[in-house]
């Protein structure tokens, strides 16, 4: 086992040799390399740690500049206060992670996501950095692109309201709307689950898996998304897009990867912590809900430029989202219910009525607070159709209310909407088929 050690000059150099070869021992490991993160309290000039000494301009760009230059399976952390503290050691894991290598200290061990290689396919990853930053919509966004250009795309959803065993809906011969889901929901299954909703919306065949739990890196505590990818191998399609959930990531390796940030999420969240592993490994990221209320144009700006300071090579295209309804609402009045803030609801309604010739009378962005919701549908005043996003409570509330008051419940999607947005994700796509 090949080890890195990082180690500083406030811990006296006999100190730091000692410990150097007590850890070798104990872990059965062969040092490679020292990366030297900066102190100078106790150290002496030419001091001679017998490893190959990496520095940088601060112990991250150490660390990142050792893993470039050396072969590592583990980062030891022999470093402390005041050299590093809590953000620098996350910042370091991520770069260990994003290098395959475990990262352990006296009290601590990370280790990276097991990424297994068993997609025959071209495969693109879409993942998140939390839950509501818009992932399934740019999933199934993309999918329609894939589709639209000829790339034939499947879909692997993994949520937390998968099936027990993954499952197949093949949306583009199928009719997935209202009747569809409720007939779903009646069999027991989560009809607002993500491979429904991008089957319904999108019309790609989708499989739908199930995860419990998520790591810190994002890997999931229980799934069956590897069974699911068997089954997408054996799918009459030509590219195979994993779409993960959360923070979590499907547990497979994959040609290129789509990173989804909310502009409006604490920047710690997108840049800190191991949202930086996040980074690390992305070929591109969406940064979405980039507009006020949401965020400002100072806020946008100043994560794109903190987004840079980690990876100056990754492409950022912010982006918001704009809902888009399955079907014709022209001329109806309706009753648009979805998970957005309220903050925004008056302006994607605005959209709706400009855009699609409905009249939205009332709209819910309580979705997902099936109390609230029920409240809302009831103060409601009377409507010729229900619109809604396809999450939550989107089919056992407000498809089943409009199926007993015999209204038609329409569907509707959120398409993200970017300068370069779609040249980005073929320019990916491409890169997928041709070996990543």
């Amino acid at each position: 086992m090949r080890a890195l050690f990082l180690i500083d000059g406030e811990h006296y150099p006999p100190v730091v040799l000692d410990a150097m070869r007590s850890v070798q021992e104990s872990m059965d490991a062969a040092g490679v390399a020292a990366a030297f993160l900066g102190g100078t309290e106790k150290l002496k000039e030419g001091t001679d740690y017998g490893l190959p000494l990496v520095h940088g301009d601060d112990p991250v760009s150490a660390v990142a500049r050792a893993l470039s230059e050396h072969e590592v399976d583990v980062v030891v952390d022999l470093s402390d206060e005041p050299v590093v503290g809590y953000r620098e050691r996350m910042r370091i894991a991520s770069h260990a992670l994003a290098s395959g290598a475990r990262y352990v200290g006296s009290d601590f061990e990370m280790r990276p996501p097991e990424l297994r290689e068993v997609s025959t396919k071209p495969s693109l990853a879409v993942v998140g950095t939390g839950k509501r930053v818009g992932k399934t919509a740019v999933s199934g966004y993309l999918a329609r692109l894939l589709a639209r250009e000829g790339f034939d795309p499947g879909v692997v959803s993994m949520g937390r309201g998968g099936p027990p065993r993954p499952e197949v809906i093949e949306g583009h011969k199928l009719e997935v709307g209202s009747g569809y889901l409720l007939e779903a929901l009646g069999r027991g299954a989560h009809a607002a689950s993500d491979y429904y909703e991008t089957a319904a919306l999108s019309r790609v065949t989708t499989v739908g898996c199930r995860r419990c739990g998520g790591g810190l890196a994002g890997e999931p505590f229980v799934s069956n998304v590897l069974e699911g990818a068997g089954i997408a191998n054996g799918l009459d399609t030509r590219v195979t897009l994993f779409d993960g959930s959360g923070a979590a990531m499907p547990p497979v390796a994959v040609d290129v990867r789509v990173l989804v940030a909310g502009a409006h999420q604490d920047p710690e969240y997108v840049v800190g912590y191991l949202g930086a592993y996040r980074l690390l490994i992305s070929d591109l990221v969406l940064l979405t809900m980039s507009e006020e209320p949401m965020a400002d144009e100072a806020r946008v700006r100043d994560l794109v430029r903190r987004i840079g300071e980690i990876r100056p090579d990754l492409p950022v295209v912010p982006t918001v989202f704009r809902p888009r309804p399955v079907g014709d609402v022209s001329g109806k009045r309706v009753a648009y219910v979805s998970t957005a803030p309220e903050a925004v609801l008056g302006k994607l309604a605005r959209h709706l009525e400009e855009g699609y010739g409905c009249e939205v009378v009332a709209a819910s962005g309580n979705l997902s607070d099936r109390r609230r919701l029920a409240e809302d549908l009831d103060g409601m005043p009377p409507v010729e159709a229900y619109l809604t996003e396809i999450k939550a409570a989107a089919v056992d509330v407000v498809t089943r209310r409009g199926a007993e008051e015999g209204l038609p419940v329409l569907y509707c999607d959120n398409d993200p909407v970017g300068r370069g947005l779609d040249a980005g994700l073929l320019a990916l796509a491409r890169r997928a088929v041709a070996g990543g």
